[in-house]
């Protein structure tokens, strides 16, 4: 009879050696089976991006059918019938009593239109009035302001004097710091092109060239790139930053066909809610080493390996995100819903703590008291599950589930810095709201022209941003600081920063 190689070789194990084998098998096994479950994951990620974003993005509902050229007799009569339904509500609605009415500002100005009743009124008695208000609106105006100077001579000797021109932002130039100002937000808060604006002025039937209208823009933020390397210089003594990038595309005349990708490094002091866009070509430790060569103090950031070695620096505190690491757990929730949400459960238990201060309006001393008292328990007993889940429970460090119970662990001493003091906060989340009008504005002007110009639009995020942390108007704030910047003492820069500019205003 024959026998086969492996019968022989198997016959010749010992008991001991053969279950040996088996569970090297089944472990073997088990391991291909995981790793399946983590590509299978990782493929419908992908096919989420490639097929479902996209495709929605452009195509919209597939069980959607095209549109017709023209509308069937019976789809537009039934159309027109609920277009006269819903008229007919609404005008209903409107006669009717609004008590939930929010009250009109004070502070507009009142354009009072009287209607009498039609008719002879000399036998009759006025006995009262009903008043009914609407906000209206009219589009913003240009106008011309002119200076007119008045020249004196002295009658019996020479020489002439004149009233002084008050400071302009752009010498011999037509534009008002009002027009300036409107420019820059419209540009930078409200992400409205130039070329979009170019329209606006064409509409008003005022001839302004493109060249110049770039030009007016350059000019201006040349003038406070005074006041930006102030904050740039403020930002770096700071002993507290959050720090995050954010990609921006910009046109790079080395790179034909193709743009280049720049950054923004956005720093932001969540104690004096100061907030600093600093470009840089690049997302090396060198790019970040322009505000953080020196940094000294609490540096909070995402896992990015660039802060991690800024960490590691003598006086450094480098504090992580509990939102990134919440972000990592629910991505696994496909892969492990239960450990998920276990682990997620357990964050969410820490902002619970983070709203109970700041619904008591704790200080700082009042909420590290409070975060050691129940924070800490929370993170001491999240750390425990975690190791026990990956050494009892056989979890792939390369699935979903594990990358995140690995990306918090690897990082437990920096997500648990935020006990420190009560000054810090438990996440990035202030830096990363900042970075929304960013988000928005690619979304408009999709590039920069030029490293140069994306440096530019640096200067007006910061301060746009500021503007918004203290309730400032941008608008308001930036025509002012226009107007003054130019006389105003070296020394009294900074009351020009939005949050003195609000101070001096309340003043």
């Amino acid at each position: 009879m024959y026998i086969y190689p492996m019968q022989n070789a198997l016959e010749n194990l010992t008991k001991d050696q053969l279950l040996s084998l088996l569970q090297k098998k089944g472990k073997d096994v088990e391991k291909a089976h995981y790793k399946i479950l983590d590509l299978e994951f990782q493929l419908a990620q992908y096919k989420r991006i490639v097929h479902g974003q996209k495709r929605e993005r452009f195509e919209g509902d597939k069980d959607q059918m095209s549109l017709p050229f023209e509308m069937e007799p019976e789809i537009a009569q039934r159309q027109e019938e609920e277009v006269k339904e819903k008229l007919t509500y609404e005008r209903r609605k409107r006669k009717s009593a609004h008590k939930g009415r929010v009250p009109l500002p004070q502070h507009l100005p009142v354009e009072e239109i009287k209607i009498y009743p039609e008719g002879d009124l000399s036998d009759m008695v006025c006995i009262g009035e009903e008043i009914t208000e609407e906000l209206e609106y009219e589009p913003s105006k240009y106008y011309i302001k002119r200076y007119i100077r008045y020249k004196y001579a002295p009658r019996n000797k020479e020489g002439v004097v004149i009233g002084a021109l008050p400071e302009r932002v752009i010498e011999k130039g037509i534009p008002g710091a009002g027009l300036l100002a409107s420019i820059l937000v419209d540009k930078y808060e409200d992400h409205l092109p130039l070329y979009r604006q170019l329209q606006r002025f064409k509409r008003a039937d005022i001839p302004i060239a493109s060249s110049t209208l770039e030009g007016w823009t350059r000019q201006s933020l040349k003038i406070l790139d005074i006041l930006y390397q102030h904050l740039l210089e403020d930002i770096r003594s700071k002993g507290y930053l959050q720090a995050d990038e954010s990609p921006i595309k910009v046109i790079d005349k080395k790179k034909k066909g193709t743009t280049h990708q720049g950054y923004y490094w956005v720093y932001h002091c969540p104690i004096d809610k100061t907030v600093l866009f600093d470009y840089q070509s690049g997302r090396s430790a060198q790019a970040a080493a322009h505000v953080l060569s020196g940094f000294k103090g609490y540096l909070q950031s995402d896992g990015y390996s660039v802060y991690d070695k800024i960490g590691k620096r003598e006086g450094v505190t480098h504090l992580n995100c509990w939102a990134h690491a919440r972000r990592e757990f629910d991505k696994a929730r496909d892969n492990d819903k239960l450990k998920a949400e276990i682990a997620l459960t357990f964050i969410q238990k820490l902002y619970k703590v983070e709203a109970k201060a700041r619904e008591n309006n704790l200080n700082p001393k009042e909420r590290k008291k409070l975060r050691l008292d129940e924070s800490l328990g929370i993170i001491d007993e999240f750390g425990k599950w975690m190791v026990n889940q990956l050494k009892d429970h056989h979890i792939l460090p390369k699935s979903t589930i594990g990358k995140a119970m690995s990306y918090s662990l690897n990082r437990w001493d920096q997500l648990s810095a935020y006990l420190y003091d009560g000054v810090l906060e438990i996440d990035n989340n202030l830096t990363e709201n900042a970075i929304r009008k960013l988000a928005l504005g690619r979304k408009n002007y999709l590039f920069a022209g030029s490293h140069d110009a994306a440096q530019r639009g640096a200067i007006m995020y910061s301060f746009f941003a500021i503007c918004k942390k203290h309730e400032v108007n941008p608008y308001q704030w930036l025509k002012y600081t226009l107007e003054n910047i130019m006389s105003i003492n070296h020394k009294n820069i900074k009351d020009l920063y939005p949050q003195n500019y609000k101070k001096l205003q309340n003043t």
